[in-house]
């Protein structure tokens, strides 16, 4: 019997929230409209359950392992126009670039010196200068040249044919976010360029997911459009992909709308408050048990850093959001070329490796599954069963101990021995074979 919201009285909600927890602890996907009761909760006691779930949650499915990585923006050249972004070919001020393939290579080159081994690739929307034959080249040299072990691509959607080749490069997660659902608002916030239309846009996940692409990423900007409307609508696109492949988003990027030089939308109604960014980063979590939640530094390091204990199991870390940004921190000491938008966490690998360390959370840098085949379906089902948390952790101690062999500075090293030690108890002494052949100088060792 369905029991409309308005008449439910308090103590009642209080029950069906409590039966919605049960079941997201359960790892069971929510419906869209346990959802949208998670939504109207009004009382801060039952906030402070969710939250506690949702950290429960994530520990059930990854442990406690939180995983790094960082951009690598490969282009700034934009045909598109959205509003809110530094980058639209509205921006008369911009400082244009797209990297030479060896350009590329030598900023993957020095994010792997400096432990980096997975790389998000973004670039922006240009046919003539990163379409998919670039794409394939700066994949390629990426992977011969560099110690880089995984690369995920954030670009413009693509036809199957080019979605097959970008799959066949190597590439691991294809991620394009839908920015807001709301078609009216959409509309207004990209008034040219491809991106404009909608629907193409709406359908690249089909069109990834028939080329052969298992993990997916997805995402809402959130502030563009009013952010229960579109976390709601992104959960009905999951429920969509679940039902017609077995398989939903890998991975669901909570992006936040920030300033960016150059952007045509100066302010937003629809602003979403650090509180309400908690929630959102929950409600994800108990919606979809199994996805890899990711932050990235557009967010404030104390907010970061709260949010570990929240849901959140992924993590961008030092980032540059221009072309050449990484070359040009060590040369010059500023970005050459217009950014994307302003960066709020600027803190290096290696101090958020330590704070990640200090909260008693274990930071990895994990790239197997990927490699080992545990994507789409096969990631799903591992994950609800609790058998993805054994793999994640294994894997976040190995990826650790080679961190610390040939990466870690001495002010954080005993601090991250002494984690390594805490969580190596506690998984067996299999693990401990593992770890002397990495003190024996072999690399890439996971299960």
């Amino acid at each position: 019997m369905h029991i409309a919201p308005e008449k439910i009285s308090s103590k009642t909600d209080k029950y069906l929230i409590k039966d919605i927890i049960a079941k997201s602890l359960d790892l069971q996907i929510l419906s869209l409209e346990e959802v949208s009761r998670l939504m109207s909760i009004d009382d801060e006691r039952l906030w402070g359950d969710v939250f506690d779930a949702s950290r429960r949650v994530k520990e059930k499915v990854y442990g406690k392992r939180i995983v790094l990585f960082a951009p690598l923006y490969l282009s700034n050249e934009c045909v598109n126009n959205c509003l809110y972004c530094g980058f639209r070919i509205g921006n008369s001020t911009a400082k244009r670039k797209t990297l030479s393939t060896d350009e590329a290579v030598s900023e993957a080159s020095l994010l792997s010196k400096k432990g980096y081994k997975r790389l998000l690739l973004v670039t922006s929307e240009n046919p003539k200068f990163a379409g998919i034959d670039y794409l394939e080249s700066v994949i390629k040299a990426i992977y011969d040249k560099t110690d880089i072990r995984i690369l995920h691509i954030n670009t413009q959607p693509m036809s199957v044919e080019d979605f097959k080749r970008l799959k066949a490069s190597g590439v691991g997660v294809y991620q394009c976010f839908q920015e807001t659902y709301n078609i009216s608002a959409y509309k207004k916030l990209h008034p040219s360029g491809p991106k404009a239309d909608y629907n193409w846009r709406l359908n690249a996940m089909d069109r990834a997911i028939e080329a052969g692409f298992e993990d997916i990423g997805m995402g809402v900007l959130l502030g563009l459009y009013d952010w229960r409307w579109d976390i709601g609508a992104l959960i009905v696109h999951s429920h969509r992909l679940i039902k017609k492949y077995g398989f939903g988003p890998h991975t669901v990027s909570v992006p936040r709308l920030q300033p960016a030089e150059g952007s045509g939308l100066t302010r937003s109604k629809h602003t979403v408050s650090d509180t309400d960014f908690k929630k959102i980063v929950a409600i994800y979590r108990l919606a979809l048990p199994y996805v890899g939640i990711v932050i990235s530094t557009r967010e404030p390091a104390g907010l970061r850093d709260d949010l570990l204990s929240l849901g959140v199991s992924q993590i961008s870390a030092g980032s540059k959001t221009s072309p050449l940004g990484y070359i040009a921190e060590g040369s010059l000491g500023e970005d050459t070329d217009t950014a994307q938008f302003e960066i709020a966490d600027n803190r290096s690998i290696d101090e958020i490796i330590g704070k990640i360390a200090e909260s008693g959370l274990l930071p990895s840098l994990c790239t197997a599954c990927y490699r080992e085949g545990r994507t789409g379906e096969s990631f799903r089902h591992l994950s609800e069963g609790e058998a993805m948390k054994n793999f994640c952790e294994q894997n976040a101690l190995l990826t650790l101990k080679e961190y610390i062999e040939d990466y870690a500075p001495a002010d954080i090293k005993p601090l991250l021995i002494k984690r390594l030690e805490e969580e190596v108890g506690k998984n067996g002494s299999g693990i401990l074979e593992k770890l002397k052949l990495i003190e024996q100088g072999k690399r890439d060792v996971h299960i």
